[in-house]
């Protein structure tokens, strides 16, 4: 049975938009300034969220080279293990407006304001503006996009530039525009720039739309593709080049990779060590693995399956309307099987029904380290199918089918933010029976309302608020409380795995200790956690010795021999807390050549070597 709403959709031509009703200018506005104060509110209350980007951020306010490579210090010895592209707007933010922890998270902010913009305008163009702000509405009470729109990591403007592609490939299908599909593939390619292949994982669902849905003949389209994914591969590789051409000598060593690549970094650590595992990539567990909310492999996302975004550490993040919208898209194309090729519904549930299927899959079997703040990268298709599916059922409601998918997709909604609720008991325990009962009242009421033409507005607007209410819940929570550490969570929790920004090393006594200096550096010290806490709390350049993990050949033991003798580093701190150990030029040598050369000293809580004066 084909949905009657959805029939006369396919009808429609593939270049008209449902005209907009005057108030959707107002609501527009109104949510993404909703947006912004949800965003920016108290943004300084968690500090400078993840200290090893801001680290970075405050070295490119110091430094353009350091800026432009990503380099941890202003002198440029190692990289983060990221590329930059994410610290070239939060490091342009700081030098314009002073660092400080508002000037490091509000690009961030912005970020999130910018996606929800354009995921209302994507998913306007084919559905309306209704299913827009909805649309735009889900993503922004998504609480995992409320942890990293108000954070450090760079999966802020991976999303942005993620959501921006989305929208240069529905303008680009409309009418089989070359320049929207260019446009597209360099918004991914920046993506790369950001976090490597994670943008990547979007590109099937893209290729895939306009290769079925764009108005032109099939010749025109493999060809438009194929200069869509030059531009991704030139808005991605010029930097890759960059670095590859400049001496390596003048440059930072490439931080996380084993070559001193960044092509490498992009295929090995950040890649198919993602993927597959190994060395350096710290994995969640095997299948059945779980890890609880806050404790055992919760930060590594828990065991691999289809079960993982479901389960104890992606669920509170990701998964609120995940069955929904799953059902919204099985119905949605079944309702569509029949469209012509052209057909817009079914070419936007391709779109993000094709970019949910795909990253969730890669993320639920990832072998190799992942994150939970990782899925905000699920965020904006999830809104965007919860809201086209929703809107072409809700119009065909008087088709008993497509009122059943509605009510299937309200009753899940309910029912797993009541379960997701139930695992945060002690935390307004009250509200998932509120969320149960508004799901069950708008089933109730869809099924065997009887006269649901005449009760539509209230109807939806119950429909609406049972959805969302468990989402929106717990997303207040997590603007309203401070976030730190190197592993974010959303929810009423204050800080994630990896603690906060200089733990242990930012005591007024070594604080004043690093003042004084007028060295290159002011100390040194094994793994980038370690140095930046100094770095930021005494505003000094810190040399973070092996990079994030402590591991990285930067400096070399001989080279770190060289800036002591030369007067370049004063002060060493013991304990360094790069987290994965030494190895040969990383922290764990130059530890000890430094206890076999100096003598150790207790400033506050901390060991510290004056390199200024050896035993001898």
């Amino acid at each position: 049975m084909t949905a009657p709403a959805l029939t006369r959709t396919s009808a429609r031509p593939a270049a008209s938009a449902p005209a907009a009703p005057r108030w959707h200018r107002p609501a527009l506005a109104a949510l993404l300034v909703g947006t912004a104060l949800l965003y920016l509110w108290d943004l300084g209350a968690s500090g400078y969220g993840n200290s090893y980007y801001a680290m970075a951020v405050q070295a490119g306010t110091q430094s353009w080279k350091a800026w432009f490579f990503g380099a941890l210090d202003p002198s440029g010895v190692i990289t983060v293990d990221k590329p930059p592209a994410s610290l070239w707007l939060m490091g342009l933010s700081g030098r314009v407006f002073g660092f400080s922890s508002w000037s490091v998270l509000a690009p961030n902010a912005l970020a999130g304001v910018g996606s929800v913009a354009l995921l209302y305008g994507a998913v306007k163009r084919y559905s309306g503006p209704a299913a827009g702000l909805l649309a735009g509405t889900v993503l922004a009470l998504t609480p995992v996009a409320a942890v990293m729109f108000r954070f450090d990591n760079p999966d802020a403007l991976l999303v942005l530039l993620l959501v921006a592609g989305a929208y240069c490939t529905v303008r680009a299908t409309e009418k089989a525009s070359t320049g929207w599909l260019l446009l597209a593939g360099s918004a991914i390619g920046f993506g790369f720039l950001t976090k490597m292949l994670q943008a990547f994982l979007v590109l099937p669902a893209f290729a895939l739309v306009y290769l079925i849905a764009a108005p032109a003949g099939i010749g025109r389209r493999i060809w438009q593709l194929l200069a869509a994914a030059g531009a991704v591969v030139v808005a991605a590789g010029w930097w890759i080049a960059a670095v590859a051409l400049w001496p390596a000598a003048d440059r930072p060593y490439i931080g996380g990779s084993e070559t001193n690549s960044a092509l490498e970094l992009a295929f090995g650590y950040n890649g198919l060590g993602r993927i597959f595992g190994g060395e350096g990539n710290r994995g969640g567990g095997g299948p059945g693995g779980s890890g609880g909310a806050m404790g055992g492999n919760a930060g590594f996302g828990g065991g691999t399956g289809l079960g993982r975004m479901f389960g104890e550490s992606f669920g509170t993040e990701i998964s609120w309307l995940l069955p929904a919208a799953l059902i919204g898209l099985v119905a949605g194309l079944w309702f569509t099987r029949r469209a012509p090729r052209t057909d817009r519904t079914r070419a936007a549930l391709l779109l993000w029904g094709g970019w949910l299927v795909v990253t969730a899959l890669v993320f639920s079997y990832m072998g190799g380290t992942i994150h939970p703040y990782y899925a905000v990268a699920l965020a904006p298709a999830i809104a965007a199918l919860v809201a086209i599916s929703g809107r072409e059922l809700w119009r065909g409601r008087a088709n008993f089918a497509a009122r059943s998918c509605l009510a299937l997709m309200l009753a899940s909604a309910g029912v797993w933010g009541f379960v997701l609720l139930t695992r945060f008991g002690t935390w307004q325990p009250w509200l998932k029976y509120v969320v149960l009962a508004a799901a069950a009242l708008g089933v109730l009421a869809l099924l065997f309302g009887g006269r649901v033409r005449q009760a539509a507005p209230l109807l939806l607007a119950g429909v609406l608020c049972g959805g969302l209410i468990a989402a929106a819940g717990f997303t207040v929570a997590t603007a309203a409380t401070p976030h730190t550490g190197s592993i974010p969570t959303s929810g009423p929790i204050s800080s994630g795995f990896g603690g906060g920004p200089g733990e242990g090393r930012s005591d007024t006594a070594v604080t004043a200790l690093l003042s004084t200096t007028d060295t290159q550096w002011a100390a040194a010290a094994g793994g980038a956690q370690e140095a930046a806490g100094l770095a930021l709390s005494s505003g000094k350049p810190v040399l973070a010795i092996g990079g994030f993990t402590g591991r990285d050949p930067a400096p070399t033991l001989a080279e770190f021999e060289q800036y002591v003798a030369d007067g370049k580093v004063r002060y060493y701190l013991a304990g360094g807390r790069g987290g994965f150990g030494g190895g040969p030029g990383g922290s764990n040598e130059i530890a000890t050549w430094v206890a076999d050369n100096f003598s150790a000293t207790t400033v506050g809580s901390s060991t510290v070597y004056d390199l200024a004066k050896p035993l001898s």
